[in-house]
């Protein structure tokens, strides 16, 4: 799937944009919090305000999150991270990623949002996962070698990203790495000239799970209704 479960050609309306906007204003927060607000010296903060204003987040959003999470308002940041395990329908494995200042309030919809799935305790599909990290990056140069961009940036292995991930005439890839070099691999391939858009911890499927179409469906519908929860950050599900 990927670096993490993809909305499928879903309809942006205005909710669905003003979710994603606060949590990726939530995960601003959160970098500048636990490191330095000044992005210029913090990596996780300024791939975070990139992302944001590539989905057209206002200056002053984004501003107040750094704020925010620098304790500059009066307002705090509390956020916890908290993994969730289980199925979703047709068996296809799930990890949830919760970032909350309220754990449970979000163990209560989680465990709503899985009434069509089955939620497990935390090590019953992590097995089936793999921990990377991942740093997803475009270049400009749409003929670069990314195989080779891999092996100078000690990344692990590389994948192409989809037409649909890049701007038209660049090169793009997903770079994986072990959890402790992903900040290692993001300055490398900053250095060699690429634009990074992610660089984060992740799970990855070990096996994924091949279905129908109707049974796709079921999954993606399942997936789609867990990820427009304002507390989920990430969801990773093992589906071809």
């Amino acid at each position: 799937m990927g670096a993490q479960w993809k909305h499928a050609g879903r309809v942006d309306t205005a909710k669905r944009r003003g979710l994603i906007i606060g949590k990726l204003a939530k995960e601003i927060a959160v970098a500048a919090r636990l490191g330095d607000p000044d992005p210029a010296n913090n990596s996780r903060l300024r791939v975070a305000i990139e992302s944001a204003r590539k989905q057209a987040c206002p200056r002053e959003t984004i501003e107040r999150a750094i704020k925010k999470g620098a304790g500059l308002l009066d307002e705090t940041v509390n956020y916890e991270l908290v993994t969730y395990e289980g199925f979703a329908p047709h068996k296809v494995p799930v990890i949830v990623e919760c970032m909350t200042d309220n754990k449970n309030r979000s163990a209560g919809d989680v465990r709503v949002l899985f009434r069509k799935g089955q939620l497990g305790s935390i090590g019953s599909v992590g097995w089936m996962f793999d921990r990377l990290g991942v740093v997803e990056a475009t270049n400009a140069n749409p003929s670069v070698d990314i195989e080779e961009a891999a092996i100078e940036a000690g990344a692990q292995e590389v994948e192409p990203l989809e037409d649909s991930e890049v701007e038209k005439g660049q090169a793009g890839g997903r770079f994986y790495t072990s959890p402790s070099d992903v900040d290692a691999v993001n300055k490398a391939l900053t250095q060699f000239g690429w634009s990074i858009s992610k660089a984060e911890l992740m799970y990855r499927a070990k096996e994924s799970v091949e279905l129908d179409a109707a049974q796709r469906k079921d999954v993606e519908d399942f997936l789609n209704e867990i990820d427009d929860n304002d507390d989920v950050h990430r969801v990773y599900a093992g589906l071809k």
